[in-house]
């Protein structure tokens, strides 16, 4: 009877066992909930026994259908780590996401120093702000800007951000305190979790209405900073470069309430042991940071 199991009917038991959604099953395995329904009721009746209870949208899984979805994980996580061990996906090849910011401003300054000090290791990198779901073995482990929500992942958080005004020194010599900065330009990066609202509040300050350019990535805004094109608010992390080599400074960093924040981390699929292609770039993030490495 195993012979004749289709593999892609036990990829959406997989998936919907593990979601607890045939909807959400199917945008994962790009087919319709439709057909991941189908998928298991062909299932269900090779094998004689169903395995979800169905309550008009919500699955969950019976008893029986907890002890499948235990071999199933497990084999199926076995074959993706056979196959990256004897095909194109050696443990010499890594294909790592990550968010774009974090990637341009953090990453790629040291990039070609982790190369260096692993020789052989191949990177294969993609930027862009979409969180992977791991499903197809696209990528090994990203770094993403925001905690996700997916289940059966590693979620390491990275160091704590402070986030303060940024500017080129010579607007800074103006700023000594909040308030001056209603006279600048503020650069806006409109998709942090922090922006100049929350700063202005936690120093009790009303926030001015928006008076600057806006850029939808902070790598963006800190180039405008550096440019003068006025102050932005952003992280000393991701400006570490521009402020160790002083094209921008901190005119607030010691006498203003700042705010710090995890903003930032490395996600992999949980596996019984990572590759160790995986385990060694995530311990070089770690070091990098002054963070605990994986014990596993």
């Amino acid at each position: 009877m195993t012979r004749s199991l289709p593999l892609n009917a036990l990829h959406a038991f997989e998936a919907a066992a593990r979601t607890g959604s045939f909807r959400v099953a199917g945008e994962e395995l790009g087919i319709s909930a439709s057909a991941v329904s189908h998928a298991i009721r062909k299932l269900e009746d090779q094998i004689g026994a169903s395995l979800f209870e169905r309550d008009g949208r919500v699955v969950r899984l019976n008893p029986g259908g907890e002890v499948l979805y235990r071999h199933v994980s497990d084999a199926l996580d076995g074959l993706r780590q056979g196959i990256a061990m004897v095909g194109s996906r050696s443990d010499k090849l890594l294909r790592v996401h990550c968010a774009p910011s974090f990637a341009t401003q953090w990453l790629m300054p040291r990039l070609s120093r982790f190369l260096i000090e692993h020789p052989g290791l191949e990177v294969r990198f993609s930027a862009d702000t979409n969180y992977p779901r791991f499903q197809n073995d696209e990528f090994d482990l990203d770094i993403c800007y925001g905690q996700p929500r997916q289940d059966g992942l590693i979620v390491l958080p990275l160091r704590e951000e402070l986030v303060t005004p940024l500017c080129r020194p010579d607007i800074a010599e103006k700023v000594r305190q909040p308030s001056d900065l209603y006279a600048f330009s503020l650069i806006e990066s409109e998709h942090k979790r922090v922006r100049w609202p929350d700063w202005f509040a936690s120093n009790g300050l009303p926030a001015p209405a928006p008076n600057g350019n806006r850029f939808d990535r902070s790598f963006m805004a800190i180039t405008a900073a550096v440019d003068g094109m006025g102050i932005t608010l952003e992280s000393t992390q991701l400006a570490e470069r521009e402020l160790q080599r002083g094209d921008l400074v901190a005119p607030l960093r010691e006498s203003a309430r700042n705010i710090t924040y995890t903003g930032h981390f490395v996600v992999f699929p949980q596996r019984v042991r990572p590759r160790r292609a995986v385990r060694t770039f995530v311990n070089w993030v770690m070091g990098e940071l002054d963070l605990p490495e994986l014990t596993a």
